[in-house]
């Protein structure tokens, strides 16, 4: 019962939502950054309708097409920046989202991301404060709308996936409408569904879990228990709909839960992955989760049989499978039953299929030790980490 909670968006969740946005937006302002991604929303009557509703206002806007780096985000500065932008709005997935609120971060000083990004940058400390950013998500996915970071990678063999965070970067308001989720195609809906899913898992058995933040990930694992399913098979169904509820809700409250208490193997691993291959992140969560589950588990079992993350574990078991009589040890290996089920019946992608060889695993499980490792429920060796990455080539 020793615990902090970290700064939080006010939250505005709900189909329909969206036409808020305008008057939410005026709020702080009339001179607007609009960032979005580059296809999907800007295809939808929405996008319209958005952009007629601010006709009276200063709109400027950017598009950010793929997983932003921090060159983006300096080139973006350097235009926005005698523009006097009162907000910044972003909307799209969690790349757009990051991209908005590193931009917002720095508009209001004109310097460089690099200043700021943890491990590879000046070091140089930020205080903010950031412009005011309104996130609004039309993904299921990393729940960025809820956090103080934004991820920023460069891709290739000296690639590298780091986070520009702090406080004052925290959205101020996060607009959730699931009727965005509609235009996302399955295979969107499932890895970034397995994204969300791995962030509420890592956290719920995080070593810096609390009161809190379970409460937050039970709710959220029954809601995506429930409803995964159907909003991936996607349609015009009650069933559709309640489903894509269930994932825009399950993916804002993963958001809020890593923000508080960390994650675990799998996202320590994304890291590297993203950085150097042409893996998106919720297929490299995806493809790793089913199987860094059972190897937690079973580390578990044989060096820590006490912990708390087995009871965790079987509980989350129960939750997902719905089979709510079982034994521990049953609920957990049900558990990483229905998490290769999801894998294979949504086909998330292996590793080998971006191009990741046996040759690649040493530098991956060197840079795989960031954050995200250090909360892990058990501490896994090298040659564990690299059994877990190639059980998924």
């Amino acid at each position: 019962m020793n615990f902090n909670v970290a700064p939080l968006p006010q939250i505005r969740f709900g189909g329909g939502r969206l036409a808020e946005l305008p008057d939410v937006t005026r709020a702080w302002g009339c001179r607007v950054l609009l960032i979005t991604g580059a296809r999907a929303f800007r295809a939808t009557p929405a996008w319209q309708t958005l952009t007629e509703a601010l006709a009276d206002c200063h709109l400027h806007d950017m598009v950010v097409d793929g997983e932003p780096s921090p060159q983006l985000v300096d080139a973006a500065v350097a235009r926005f920046r005698d523009a006097n932008i009162d907000v910044v709005v972003g909307i799209g997935g969690g790349s757009v989202l990051d991209a908005a609120k590193a931009i917002a971060g720095l508009l209001p000083f004109g310097n460089s991301v690099l200043d700021h990004l943890e491990g590879v940058g000046r070091g140089l400390p930020y205080t903010g404060p950031a412009l005011p950013f309104i996130a609004v998500p039309t993904t299921a996915g990393t729940g960025s709308e809820a956090t103080r970071n934004a991820v920023l990678s460069v891709q290739g063999e000296q690639g590298y996936k780091k986070s520009f965070r702090h406080d004052t970067l925290v959205p101020r308001v996060a607009l959730v409408d699931p009727e965005l989720l509609h235009s996302c195609p399955p295979a969107r809906i499932a890895a970034n569904g397995m994204d969300a899913l791995t962030q509420l898992l890592e956290s719920f058995v995080s070593t810096r879990a609390s009161p809190f933040t379970d409460a937050l990930a039970r709710d959220a694992l029954q809601r995506v228990a429930r409803g995964f399913e159907a909003a991936w098979r996607g349609g015009d169904s009650e069933d559709a709909a309640r489903g894509r509820e269930a994932m825009a809700y399950g993916a804002l409250i993963s958001g809020i839960t890593l923000a508080q208490a960390g994650l675990g193997s799998v996202h320590g691993l994304a890291s590297p992955l993203g950085a150097y291959f042409p893996i998106p992140h919720g297929e490299a969560c995806g493809t790793l989760v089913a199987a860094a589950t059972h190897a937690n588990i079973r580390l578990l079992h044989t060096r820590e049989p006490d912990s708390i993350a087995l009871h965790k574990y079987a509980e989350a078991g129960r939750i997902l499978s719905g089979q709510h009589g079982l034994s521990d040890e049953e609920a957990q290996d049900a558990l990483v039953a229905k998490l290769h089920a999801w894998t294979e019946m949504m086909d998330i992608p292996r590793l080998g299929n971006f191009g990741i060889t046996e040759q690649d695993i040493p530098r991956i499980v060197a840079d795989s030790r960031g954050n995200s490792m250090q909360t892990n429920p058990i501490v896994m060796t090298d040659d564990e980490i690299a059994q877990l990455v190639r059980s998924r080539l």
